[in-house]
């Protein structure tokens, strides 16, 4: 998948996962947080791990199994998009994102 470009029907469903569904499989997920340190200091999904975007490609291989299912977030939804991608481009596929990232889990007063 070099170079590939994720195109919005690919990214819908399939690689999203809602808040309320994150909720009922957190205890199955291994949840990555991919935003930044500081950010990660000021709130996070307890029992997350913290890869920064920047460094998820260096990162994964050593600290990811690609068996997981893993959530990647972020603070709405972005960066956590173009870290899936990345990680597809090393051979993960059981892959999801949080739909609107951590902004939208706390919305919903999680």
């Amino acid at each position: 998948m070099n170079g590939a470009v994720l195109t919005k029907t690919e990214t819908d469903m399939e690689w999203l996962i809602s808040p309320e569904q994150l909720k009922k499989e957190l205890s199955q997920v291994v949840l990555v947080d991919v935003r930044e340190p500081e950010e990660y200091e000021e709130s996070r999904i307890e029992g997350c791990k913290l890869i920064p975007l920047g460094e998820i490609s260096s990162r994964a291989l050593r600290e990811l199994n690609p068996d997981d299912d893993i959530v990647l977030y972020c603070a709405h939804g972005v960066r956590s998009l173009h870290a899936l991608m990345a990680l597809r481009q090393l051979g993960f596929e059981k892959l999801r994102s949080l739909d609107g990232g951590i902004c939208a889990w706390q919305e919903q007063g999680y």
